[in-house]
């Protein structure tokens, strides 16, 4: 389970916006997230983080986006849950196997 976010997603949103806009902007590119975020009351690493993997999602930046992240993790958990049910598959067949090859008991 995921930790709860500690900042609303409208401040979020707020936040990556103003640091774009001001990022546009050749004489506000430098110290746009530490004068946003002491603005905002937010950590200036926090928004840089959230600027970054919103310029992902746009694809202004190479990276992988948030929906391909949520996917592949999706993914991963199905190919453990595919592999403990093989495992437990293959036990079971190798005991139904070994039932079968005894000689009954009639």
């Amino acid at each position: 389970m995921a930790a709860p976010k500690k900042y609303p997603d409208e401040l979020r949103q707020r936040a990556v916006r103003l640091v774009m806009d001001a990022q546009k902007n050749p004489s506000g590119r430098r110290g746009a997230c530490t004068r946003i975020g002491a603005q905002l009351g937010i950590p200036a690493d926090t928004i840089r983080g959230w600027v970054r993997t919103a310029e992902i999602d746009q694809g202004l930046r190479p990276g992988t986006t948030t929906d391909d992240a949520t996917r592949l993790a999706e993914l991963e958990r199905e190919v453990v849950e595919l592999r403990r049910a093989n495992a437990i598959l293959k036990s079971a067949s190798a005991f139904f196997a070994a039932e079968l090859d005894r000689p009954s008991r009639r």
